[in-house]
């Protein structure tokens, strides 16, 4: 793989030399970062990210919004939940302001499992995490949550006996119903201890996008992961069994904004997130 402008031949070295890496197919993992301004995509995934852009060129907004809802959400459970174990499920490719920085930035004692399983994210996290030893990345299936729990590294990072919040960011859009994501959710949640969180974005169907977001969607279905896009009501309905942390499911730039947002500025996030608490 050739490199391009912000990758250095370290990282270009890195990625050639990755087993299982399709190259020749874009990947939503990818394209995100590419959409965030990061280095460690390939040249499918930006030409298939620049077609995006080009008929709905607010996705990068969406991205944006999206990981600054991660970063809020991260820093609420640190302070005001009190959670100092975390459990990133689909957590992508490292970019600035992760969960390890941001938790471990508060609490030095914080404890942080990364879980994905696209070669370039795992790469890169390993790469980041070296030398933290209270943060580690495995590459894994979240839709097989037994393996998740089961693993050695979650197993000697996280107490499941104390509260943890477990982060879905924008990963439920690549999973169909046929997968069962409220069954998902449910096998970690039974794992968890009264207290722990469930932090949760996800992106919505047409009727909330401008423009041809048919003709963008339709990018995205011949990428490694199709999308499966759902409403404001099917998004809730994935916090069964936890109780909604004020203000609930809204729009992710909503969600306990550090400036005040207008409904028409929330609205431009095209996604919606919320946290849920775990009472029993």
């Amino acid at each position: 793989m050739q490199g391009h402008p912000g990758q250095d031949p370290a990282q270009a070295e890195l990625f050639a030399n990755l087993a299982g890496v399709d190259r020749d197919r874009a990947n939503p993992a990818r394209m995100y970062d590419y959409y965030l301004g990061g280095a460690h995509n390939f040249a499918a995934d930006r030409e298939a990210a620049d077609r995006v852009l080009a008929v709905l060129p607010e996705t990068r907004t969406f991205a944006q919004e999206n990981r600054a809802f991660l970063q809020r959400a991260v820093r609420y459970l640190a302070t005001e939940a009190g959670i100092d174990q975390f459990l990133d499920l689909g957590s992508g490719i490292p970019t600035v302001g992760n969960v390890h920085e941001i938790a471990q930035g508060l609490d030095a004692a914080a404890r942080i499992v990364y879980v994905d399983h696209e070669p370039v994210a795992v790469a890169q996290s390993q790469r980041m995490l070296a030398g933290n030893e209270r943060a580690t990345i495995i590459r894994a299936d979240l839709r097989h949550p037994e393996l998740v729990l089961g693993h050695p590294d979650t197993r000697r990072l996280l107490d499941f006996s104390r509260p943890v919040a477990v982060l879905m960011i924008s990963v439920f859009p690549f999973i169909p119903d046929s997968d069962d994501p409220a069954g998902i959710i449910a096998s970690y949640r039974r794992a968890c201890a009264p207290g722990s969180h469930l932090a949760l974005s996800h992106s919505l169907t047409p009727e909330y996008w401008p423009g041809e977001v048919a003709q963008a969607i339709e990018l995205y279905q011949s990428s490694t992961h199709p999308l499966h896009l759902r409403n404001p009501d099917q998004v809730a309905d994935l916090f069964g069994g936890y109780e909604l942390v004020p203000p609930g499911v809204v729009f992710t730039s909503a969600w306990r904004p550090d400036r005040p947002v207008t409904d028409e500025q929330a609205r431009e996030s095209r996604a919606v997130a919320g946290v849920g608490v775990l009472r029993s």
